[in-house]
């Protein structure tokens, strides 16, 4: 899934991002749905925020990351496309 730049993605109502701590790790928590997101997942779910839009997410990993924004631009727009299409994430 091809998602814009300037796209802004939010939650759904009822979903969150939460650290379970039975299991240790992240989870996103949606109703009658459970998603594990991988690391890089979890780096990306915990600045979607309503707020900032794909591009301004990327350039915040790819900073903090030392890594090609058009590797990471790539991988937002595949991980919230992803949950998007899963009913997690509107975008």
């Amino acid at each position: 899934m091809s998602t814009p730049e300037q796209a802004v993605p939010r939650f759904r109502p009822g979903v969150k991002l939460r650290f379970d701590p039975v299991r240790k790790a992240w989870v996103v928590l949606a109703p009658e749905r459970l998603f594990l997101p991988d690391e890089q997942a979890v780096e990306i779910l915990k600045l979607v925020d309503g707020a900032r839009n794909l591009g301004a997410i990327a350039d915040d990993l790819a900073a903090r990351f030392a890594a090609p924004r058009e590797i990471i631009i790539a991988d937002v727009g595949a991980i919230l496309g992803d949950l998007a299409e899963k009913g997690a994430i509107a975008l």
